[in-house]
């Protein structure tokens, strides 16, 4: 076999400048941004400053440029700050890979308009071994291989949005999780004061019970809510622990407890939800994709040349990539209206985040205005603990009736507690959507 394989100088001096062809400078289709609108992106680009970021020579994608200029509104410093750089730095995410992928595929595709080679080796009738060089150059092919770039640069504008979807999940799930810790902490605490309270009321009912003031029930039922109190207590401890856990494996960081208040910048104006991008570049690359059918029932020119032992013949050829047909009508019209679908699929997205973001802010609303009357009624109750306190040692109140406040003193500041993280985590859900919790140059 090896002795047919041609050896001929033109033959090699053909593969030669094939192969030198396809190693010169070529237009790349335009699909990464490192930088923003006016900026020029840097001339090497390492992981370490952005996934999205691409080496000087390419052009522009408007999807990147926005992910990429996209900043944190968390504010630098902050608790909220160290647990997102944790988590992005621990990051190990399938989606990364993706985009990496989809890079390679579109580098692929871009070189797609120089000529393809296909060496062959076919067996004659006299049983001879014929070893061959295709060489072909597509002349005119209906748009396809600048549809097929097309394709491969909105892929990558999906794996680059859909990456910044994922690392935004996890910046709010981290942070989720750091919240639940710092939530269940403040509650046992708060249980645990009780608990104390509770015992000095125990105390005196058990007292008054055995001097026959009280009923033996006033201590049944002052038991029963302690025994209450404390698996209350127990509950809010293993959540916050179970958090801890779970953010430890998730970052391999502890944090210190603490609660601080959370402060977000106020979001840029036409700062748009990563649904929407996501669907934006969906769209344009189904476009692209059936262009790229359109294309192949349509017909393509390319010239040939073969290169064997005995020579070298050249060709014209006039075909298509798929057979024509009686539907090949009906089939043209399907892809036509595929424009007209993807811009629906826009406008679907942009209507769904915009109910979805009126309805955060409806709930943001709601849940501070319970914080802000949870806050008053737990001062009102505090109040009337004491004055009932007063009124007990003065002998106008039973224990009971300091007991039954005390309770409700509890449970409106356990329901403090829960609106002052809700509102917390509505406000990083918000942020999430669009795609603000991550610096774009640190994905």
């Amino acid at each position: 076999m090896q002795a047919a394989i041609p050896t001929r100088p033109r033959a090699l001096a053909l593969a030669l400048a094939v192969g030198l062809g396809g190693c010169g400078e070529a237009p790349m289709p335009g699909f990464l941004s490192a930088t923003g609108a006016g900026e020029d992106p840097p001339a090497e680009v390492t992981r370490g400053e952005s996934s999205f970021a691409q080496a000087q020579g390419d052009e522009r994608s408007l999807i990147i440029a926005r992910l990429l200029a996209r900043e944190t509104l968390l504010q630098p410093g902050s608790p909220y700050d160290a647990v997102a750089k944790a988590a992005l730095a621990a990051s190990r995410r399938s989606a990364e890979a993706e985009l990496q992928a989809a890079k390679l595929r579109a580098e692929a595709k871009s070189k797609n308009w120089l000529p393809s080679l296909s060496p062959g080796v076919s067996l004659t009738s006299l049983g001879d071994l014929v070893a061959s060089i295709l060489l072909e150059q597509v002349l005119f092919d209906n748009g396809r291989r600048k549809a097929e770039r097309a394709f491969a640069a909105a892929d990558v504008e999906v794996a680059a949005v859909t990456l910044a979807i994922d690392l935004n999940d996890r910046v709010e799930t981290a942070l989720a999780l750091y919240l639940t810790a710092l939530r269940g902490d403040e509650k046992a605490a708060l249980f645990t004061r009780a608990l104390g309270r509770m015992a000095e009321f125990r105390r005196v009912v058990q007292g008054r019970v055995d001097g026959g003031i009280s009923d033996r029930a006033d201590l049944r039922v002052v038991m029963s809510k302690i025994d209450d109190i404390e698996a209350a207590r127990t509950t809010a401890e293993e959540a916050a622990a179970a958090a801890r856990v779970e953010l430890n494996a998730m970052t391999g960081h502890s944090f210190a407890p603490g609660f601080a208040p959370l402060t977000l910048a106020k979001p840029p104006a036409g700062t748009r939800h990563l649904d929407v991008l996501l669907a934006e570049a969906e769209g344009r690359r189904a476009v692209a994709q059936t262009r790229v059918e359109r294309a192949g029932l349509l017909p393509k020119v390319a010239a040939t040349a073969t290169v064997t032992e005995d020579g070298t013949s050249g060709a014209l050829t006039l075909d298509t990539d798929q057979p024509l047909g009686f539907g090949t009508p009906a089939a043209l019209k399907a892809i036509a209206a595929a424009e007209d679908t993807a811009t629906r699929r826009v406008a679907e997205a942009d209507e769904d985040a915009r109910r979805a973001e009126g309805r955060q802010a409806q709930r943001l609303a709601s849940f501070r205005r319970q914080e802000a009357e949870a806050a008053g009624l737990a001062r009102q109750s505090r109040e009337t603990f004491r004055l009932f306190q007063a009124q007990f040692k003065a002998g106008q109140r039973t224990i009971m009736d300091v007991v039954s406040i005390y309770e409700e003193l509890v449970q409106r500041e356990q329901a403090h507690v829960d609106a002052k993280y809700q509102v917390i985590l509505i406000q990083l859900e918000m942020a999430r959507d669009r795609g603000l919790l991550a610096d774009g140059d640190k994905i």
